[in-house]
């Protein structure tokens, strides 16, 4: 498969200075372990709201109890990188997140956002959040969730076309930049031929 050399370019999984931008598994299992213990329903929904579904930030606080599929166990998202509107796409999630949806949205309005906090306190809170469990860099943002919800799907042979519409991505080249993960993932391809010492 080939894909566009200025996507490389553009530092989709590495900053300038060559640092990762997403998170390993074991930065996932710190994060999800801090997200889990949250106090704040509103916030723990919206901590793995990101975690589970690899949504940009926007289209997470653009949630509305009416795009919230109970039975379907789906979020639908509007994709907000598309030049026009309208572009909608259903997201599984599990079970737990159902529940935990299901009781957030008891005193909201089929239209009205879920969270009612501003991009910028969502921001925060993500990384308030991360720096709790012990994850600092370039990787501790809610873009780090969303790239490494994209690793994790390629590291678990999840179909690029699946993770390109769980994404909302328009072009699978974007999507097949996760390709180029290094660090635990790309190692353990590595361990296979190490098998002779």
């Amino acid at each position: 498969m080939t894909y566009s050399v200025s996507l490389i370019r553009e530092g989709l999984l590495f900053d300038r200075s060559g640092n990762r931008k997403y998170l390993n598994g074991a930065e996932r299992k710190a994060y999800f372990r801090a997200i889990v213990l949250e106090r704040s329903l509103l916030h723990r929904t919206f901590y793995l709201t990101l975690f589970y579904t690899g949504c940009r930030i926007s289209e997470g606080l653009n949630l509305t109890p009416q795009r919230i599929d109970l039975r379907g166990k789906n979020l639908v998202f509007e994709t907000m990188k598309r030049r026009t509107r309208g572009h909608f796409r259903s997201v599984p999630i599990p079970e737990s997140l159902i529940k935990l949806l299901a009781r957030a949205i008891l005193k909201k309005t089929p239209a009205q956002p879920l969270w009612s906090f501003s991009r910028t306190t969502a921001y925060r809170l993500v990384k308030e959040r991360m720096a709790w469990a012990g994850i600092n860099g370039a990787m501790a943002t809610p873009k780090g969730l969303r790239h490494s919800f994209a690793v994790a799907c390629v590291a678990e042979n999840i179909p690029l076309p699946t993770v390109q519409k769980w994404l909302g991505h328009a072009r699978l080249e974007t999507t097949a930049i996760y390709l180029n993960a290094s660090g635990d993932e790309e190692r353990d391809f590595a361990k296979r031929l190490w098998k002779y010492r």
